[in-house]
């Protein structure tokens, strides 16, 4: 791995449900400062609390830079309507949305729709991967110029640049295209869980980010070595993926000597939540440097055990001592998130085969 390759930091905003808009805010607002790639806002049916997209996009005024992502359940939800929503989370944040893939998998969830019951994880995953498949093709529906405004003829768009999306996955169909313009990122970044399958086979075939628990280093090597083949053996580039360690922080506690045997992964320890780190700011830049230099992951996304406190310790700690040893930017260069990330805009497969798909 090369030792110049860029650090990806993202985190959590959620906890304790809050319904005064300005909490989530001002914790974005945090973020942005600390220069972070993006924040994620946790959501799912089975538990109380505001919408998460709909949070993030009253965010997305309030801020400028930082990238916002969602967690959007593919279950018991339609994905003509994801796709759309999402891609307006894109428009509203020029630029800034991603998409933080979940699944529903508890009856409590299926019964408040009451349309089937709770299915398997395999099946669900599988749902979920073909969501972000025809979500993709929606987004592609249009293509960049689809547009013409030209008021001197009152034509809106070419239809020629619009592209019919006739899809059937195995339990929903979709026929487009989509009624959102293609969005400024061409697709929002697909962000999902990698650990172990069947998410692990969903976020290889579509996420950009692929976030992964483990407790150490050599573990989180051995899960991206594992992750980018399984991408390259479906035909990506695995280039195009960017593997974040998944962690819970608890900056409450003072600094703590690092434990013999322990340098390389200090105060990291396992939990039902997955890998938690207990300590201060300063053994955290450590942990995030020594994982990174040694090539076992492309960044983290860091989860506070209590959002604002653990948030404002890790932007004015943990990201300043990562900025003074000029490990860490301190501006950020781009205006999208897919520029924070270092990714490419996808191109339209739609304009580039001549309108055939």
């Amino acid at each position: 791995m090369s030792a110049t390759r860029s650090l990806h930091l993202a985190a959590e905003i959620g906890g304790p449900p809050h319904y005064d808009a300005e909490w989530y805010v001002d914790l974005a607002r945090l973020a942005e400062r600390g220069a972070l790639d993006f924040i994620t806002l946790q959501d799912s049916f089975g538990r109380p609390g505001p919408d998460a997209l709909a949070v993030l996009s009253r965010v997305a005024p309030a801020t400028e830079r930082i990238g916002l992502v969602p967690a959007v359940t593919t279950t018991h939800t339609e994905p003509f309507h994801v796709s759309t929503a999402l891609a307006t989370l894109d428009w509203v944040s020029r630029g800034r949305a991603g998409w933080l893939v979940g699944v529903s998998a508890t009856p409590a969830e299926a019964r408040l729709f009451g349309r089937r019951r709770a299915a398997p994880a395999a099946a669900l995953w599988k749902e979920a991967g073909e969501v972000a498949e025809v979500s993709a093709r929606l987004w592609d529906s249009w293509e960049d110029d689809a547009e013409i405004r030209d008021v001197s003829t009152g034509r809106f768009i070419d239809r020629d640049k619009l592209h019919h999306v006739d899809f059937q996955g195995t339990g929903f169909s979709v026929r487009g295209p989509s009624i959102v313009p293609r969005p400024p990122q061409g697709r929002p970044v697909v962000v999902a869980d990698g650990t172990a399958d069947p998410a692990a086979e969903t976020a290889v075939r579509h996420a950009d980010v692929v976030l992964i628990g483990a407790g150490r280093p050599e573990e989180a090597t051995a899960l991206r070595e594992r992750l980018l083949a399984r991408a390259a053996a479906h035909g990506r580039d695995p280039g195009t993926l960017r593997v974040l360690a998944a962690l819970t922080v608890h900056l409450g506690d003072g600094e703590r000597p690092l434990d013999p045997g322990l340098e390389s992964a200090p105060h990291t320890t396992a939990g039902d939540g997955g890998p938690h780190y207990r300590g201060g700011p300063a053994g955290l830049a450590e942990l995030i440097a020594g994982w990174h230099g040694a090539g076992a992951v492309d960044g983290f996304h860091l989860t506070p055990a209590e959002p604002r406190r653990d948030l404002e310790r890790l932007v004015n700690g943990t990201v300043a001592l990562l900025q003074h040893r000029s490990l860490f930017r301190t501006f950020h260069p781009g205006g999208t998130l897919r520029e924070h990330l270092g990714l490419a805009r996808p191109a339209n497969p739609y304009a580039s085969a001549g309108g055939a798909r």
